[in-house]
């Protein structure tokens, strides 16, 4: 893909992420488009159809979610990575939220966004766990799944609106997952 063609995918799945966590599967493609600065026709060429363009955009910040994990390890210290990345899983919880209603439609008309969340989800904590239990700041026997369990239940939890809060907890939740001590 040319670069030009790069550049206006990716604004068209960032408008369209804002566009469908505000106004879920009504929002228009037009509009999309619109704010992505490209015409229609872009937006269906790389998009043939509204169901894909849902899909694509919940895979983009899936894909967001999980690659930042190199980036934040060669960043940080081991256990701080992971603080950070639970701090953009919230995030990521939140924009799924916000995108429900269009992730439903898809999930009507067939398609299956969530095919490879949990396992790309479980390895990208796995590799966050595995990093901490090598430098000895997470504790060895923590199964990523358990993890994830945690950090998504933060997110219901306290909402969009209540980032302090998930903040607090998150931090609980990194207290319970350093080496016991004594």
């Amino acid at each position: 893909m040319r670069a030009d063609a790069q550049r206006n995918r990716a604004r068209l799945l960032e408008c369209a992420v804002r566009a469908f966590s505000e106004q879920g599967p009504d929002a228009t493609l037009d509009a999309v488009a619109r704010e992505a600065g490209v015409g229609i026709g872009t937006l269906y060429r790389h998009f043939p159809t509204r169901e894909a363009l849902i899909e694509a955009a919940y895979r983009n910040e899936l894909a967001r979610l999980c690659d930042a994990v190199p980036g934040l390890l060669a960043e940080l210290p081991p256990d701080r990575a992971l603080r950070v990345w639970m701090d953009r899983f919230i995030d990521y919880a939140a924009t799924k939220h916000g995108m429900a209603d269009a992730l439903r439609a898809v999930i009507a008309s067939g398609g299956d966004p969530f095919a490879t969340s949990r396992a790309r989800l479980g390895e990208a904590v796995g590799a966050l766990l595995g990093a901490g239990a090598a430098a000895g700041t997470v504790r060895d026997d923590v199964d990523p799944v358990d993890v994830l369990t945690a950090v998504s239940g933060v997110g219901l939890a306290t909402g969009p609106e209540g980032r302090a809060t998930a903040g607090r907890l998150l931090d609980l939740l990194m207290d319970g997952l350093r080496p016991r001590t004594g």
